[in-house]
């Protein structure tokens, strides 16, 4: 029984151009690439120029709540870019790199579908060009640092190990390392204490990286990583450990953004992969203003639902890069509206108006709260073939309501020429943008306030509630002098709540702070919501069950 997919059909059909011609599209010529093969290469730092990063258009994709019906924001991002190419805009889609963790998991590969894919496909998500890797070692020699500095074989700064929260890294899903015990095996062990493994697209070194500036901002911002404190009561940091030299070091190449192509041979950028509901769920902030600088327009995107992704990219990484969005595309789906208007994933294929209209109660307040953010938004109907007029005009009719433009996307089936009327409204919504966004909150806020107006105001939340050790960190983290920190939420990307059954638009509900992490290299604090959890386990049945390579080397069961 075969195991492939039409998405990955599809890729490995296509012609690849040598990479050195898609570099020509963004005016750059063979020696100005570092070449990773004949398809890939990366975009040395010195080719970003802020003057045109403020000049050119920058086009967010985001979605509603995810469903298992899937929404394609990927794909939506992909063909946007293709479709913006055919109608004569020079346009370049920034992305974030695959986790082996969900192309092994439960999600599959993450370089869109159909006709609106990025190519190579597999070495994109099969360890692409090692940047996961690096930003894992370069983790783990901290951890592996400090446990030497406790241990007492290196200059010791009296650490007390009950205070270290830093913890190892791995690019897979394993539920089994989420809690482990390290120094097992008497004296020579090392020191007998807890810690676990966070899947590294959670690692703190991967949100510096797509945060920094270039690499003396890398470096700094890793020795800035607070690793706990001595008996004392001081606060250690990284550079305490002469740590941050090193690890940059192991990201010297990390640090710089990929090239690839999409199925029509447009350029597309890739680099760093943070999880939304995690972590900052978009691409490096290098990647971004490498293609501002490279191109008139560019399409990138941010994970999960616009509570998080879209969210952090606003209140988090516009405000660390200076940058804005002129427009935002809200990607949709008739399938997912039905099961937020509380249809079973079995019975999404069959018409159904009525749970199509409870279901835009989801998508009204994401539109809701994309138009607090004061950037233009275009809802895009990620089409289906079993998606009738009917269900579809309902979409249509409420979005008028609303004053918002409405296009359907049909990339899957049709890539760039199936987004044309897409990339026509999203022109015309950026040539209306009148200024910068509007943050959620202030950064002069309290750590409680800039959580609040975020439940409140993004997720529809009307209590807080907070654990003991939760209030512990942050005064802790106000005491340290991170005050003007923003936060970074981490809650389930399943529901506006932090309950993952909790579908549709939930109100009245207590949002539950259960524990909160300093990622002060980053620059932000972590409050941890409900039962989220920054190590995924495999499901019943991963993917990985159905992947396989044969004796040619060609890869089988990756989607």
């Amino acid at each position: 029984m075969s195991t492939e997919s039409p998405d990955l059909k599809i890729a490995q059909a296509a012609t690849l151009r040598p990479i050195e011609e898609i570099a020509k599209k963004l005016n750059l010529t063979n020696g100005e690439i570092e070449h990773y093969g004949r398809y890939k290469a990366k975009i040395p730092l010195s080719y970003i120029d802020e003057g045109r990063v403020k000049e050119n258009n920058m086009i967010l994709v985001t979605a509603i709540t995810p469903t298992p019906a899937g929404e394609g924001k990927t794909t939506v991002s992909v063909g946007l870019t293709d479709g913006l190419n055919r109608i004569g805009k020079k346009a370049v889609a920034v992305l974030r790199e695959p986790s082996l963790g969900p192309v092994f998991g439960i999600k599959g590969g993450a370089t869109g579908g159909g006709y609106s894919q990025l190519i190579p496909m597999e070495d994109i998500n099969l360890h692409f060009n090692g940047d996961f890797a690096a930003i894992e070692k370069a983790n783990n020699l901290l951890s592996a640092l400090i446990d030497n500095n406790i241990y007492g074989r290196s200059r010791n700064l009296g650490i007390d190990p009950r205070t270290v929260k830093w913890r190892w890294a791995m690019d897979m899903n394993d539920r089994s390392l989420r809690h482990v015990i390290t120094g097992l095996g008497g004296k020579k062990g090392g020191f007998l204490q807890e810690s676990g493994f966070n899947i590294t697209a959670a690692s703190e070194i991967m949100a510096i990286m797509c945060l920094a500036k270039d690499l003396p901002d890398l470096k700094q911002r890793m020795g800035n990583i607070y690793v706990g404190d001595t008996f004392s009561g001081e606060a250690i940091f990284a550079k305490d450990l002469n740590a941050h030299g090193a690890m940059a070091a192991l990201l010297k190449d990390a640090i710089k953004p990929n090239l690839v192509q999409t199925l029509e041979g447009n350029p597309a950028i890739i680099h760093g992969g943070p999880f939304a509901n995690i972590a900052q769920g978009t691409n490096s902030l290098i990647g971004t203003k490498m293609g501002l600088s490279l191109s008139e327009y560019v399409v990138t995107e941010a994970g999960f639902g616009a509570d998080l992704g879209a969210e952090k990219f606003f209140n988090i990484k516009c405000r660390a890069g200076a940058i804005s969005p002129k427009a935002v595309v809200l990607v949709a789906t008739v399938r997912a509206l039905k099961y937020h208007g509380g249809v079973k994933k079995e019975d999404l294929q069959k018409p159904n108006i009525e749970a199509v209209e409870a279901g835009l109660e989801n998508l009204e307040k994401h539109i809701e709260n994309i138009k607090a953010f004061g950037v233009p938004v275009v809802v895009a109907i990620n089409r289906f073939t079993s998606d009738t007029e009917g269900e579809m005009n309902r979409i249509v009719e409420r979005c008028k309501a609303h004053a918002v433009e409405v296009a359907q996307s049909d990339g899957w089936a049709k890539g760039g020429a199936g987004m044309e009327a897409l990339a026509e409204k999203v022109v015309d919504a950026a040539e209306s943008c009148e200024g910068d966004f509007k943050p959620t909150y202030s950064l002069e806020d309290t750590f409680k306030e800039k959580i609040k107006s975020i439940a409140e105001r993004i997720y529809g939340a009307n209590k807080i509630a907070y654990s003991p050790s939760a209030n512990a960190i942050l005064r802790r983290a106000e005491a340290l002098g991170f005050s003007h920190f923003p936060v970074c939420m981490a809650k389930t990307q399943n529901s506006f709540s932090d309950d993952a059954a909790s579908y549709g638009r939930p109100t009245n509900f207590t949002l539950n702070v259960r524990e909160v992490e300093i990622a002060a290299g980053a620059g932000f604090i972590i409050p941890i919501t409900g039962k989220m959890l920054r190590m995924p386990g495999l499901p019943v049945i991963p993917a990985a069950e159905n992947i396989d390579i044969d004796e040619q080397g060609n890869i089988s069961g990756l989607f």
